[in-house]
């Protein structure tokens, strides 16, 4: 058996959740092989090449690629696999990257794709959560490839201390779709990525309105932390859309997660479950928060933040 896992990236660096899927993928072969896809891929190349449990890296640097348009990158690793038929499982993390690439390769290879794994329990079955993270399913599959997209989050990335066989692949008679790129419009920050971030502190409802989220920037400050927010303050226009922590947001497993203000919708709890430790403050001691909590404050959050800045 042999795994290929497709690299999420930004041309420039590798992102942490294509190092927590090697991991899985080393979890059910023993051989597994990298796929990077792009252009004016040298840096990441350097990155990605040092990833224990890989044991070769292939590239496919190509003009036109430089965008994650999943027409044309799906085009590419389908036809690559056509040179390769030695793989048993495809894998691709379970972020909007491989959401929306994973399902196009398998509907070309006309395979069902098992979505969203949580756990490894032999090469054909894995587990993964459905029913907002209320239940887990293990289900088996008997197609002759696996297509799988790996929760991040439940897998440690791999260590970076080789550095492995690189070898560059030229595609012939391979095009571009018709899909072309028109701008990609992303939020600057100096604060660290929700997906990765070690702390995070999000406000829900409860913060009333986007002027009050100012009163978390100075902890978060303190701590080195991550913002988020839930679906309610989202939906609300209080903070951006990329803020959104929980099932239909960003899936996130912070050492510490600090909750403000927020209810615990089963959405939310299903986006921050695997968290080390949850804090929540809340003014309502029956809010839903509270069971999922390590540590709960019931207090007026317009109160305690300030004095909880001051004494950090």
């Amino acid at each position: 058996m042999k795994a290929l896992v497709i690299v999420e990236h930004n041309n420039k660096s590798i992102k942490t959740s294509t190092f927590s899927t090697i991991t899985a993928a080393s979890q059910i072969c023993e051989s597994v092989d990298a796929l990077i896809v792009g252009n004016q891929l040298q840096e990441a190349v350097d990155e990605i090449k040092k990833a224990n449990d890989v044991k070769k890296v292939y590239v496919i640097d190509k003009d036109g690629l430089q965008n994650p348009i999943a027409e044309n990158l799906s085009t590419h690793i389908l036809a690559f696999l056509k040179t390769k038929d030695e793989y048993t499982h495809v894998l691709t993390p379970s972020s909007t990257f491989g959401k929306n690439l994973s399902p196009k390769i398998a509907t070309k290879l006309d395979i069902q794709q098992i979505s969203d794994i949580i756990k490894v329990c032999d090469s054909d079955t894995f587990e993964r959560p459905i029913y907002a993270g209320n239940a887990i399913a293990k289900v088996k599959s008997n197609e002759k490839i696996k297509i799988l997209t790996v929760r991040p989050t439940c897998f440690e990335p791999c260590g970076l201390t080789s550095n492995v066989e690189v070898e560059n692949v030229n595609l012939e008679g391979v095009d571009l779709s018709s899909v072309s790129f028109v701008a990609y419009d992303e939020s600057k920050s100096d604060r660290p990525e929700l997906t990765s971030a070690k702390v995070i502190i999000s406000g829900g409802r409860g913060m009333q309105n986007g002027d009050n989220f100012k009163l978390l920037e100075g902890i978060a400050d303190k701590l080195g932390a991550a913002m988020g927010a839930s679906r309610a303050a989202v939906d609300a226009g209080f903070v951006p859309n990329d803020w959104q922590v929980g099932q239909t947001g960003k899936i996130v497993a912070p050492d510490l997660y600090v909750a403000v203000g927020i209810s615990g919708a089963i959405q939310h709890i299903a986006g921050i479950k695997d968290s080390k430790f949850i804090a929540s403050i809340n003014k309502d001691e029956e809010a839903p928060i509270f069971k999922f909590s390590d540590y709960g404050l019931v207090a007026d959050l317009f109160e305690i933040l300030p004095e909880l800045e001051k004494k950090l």
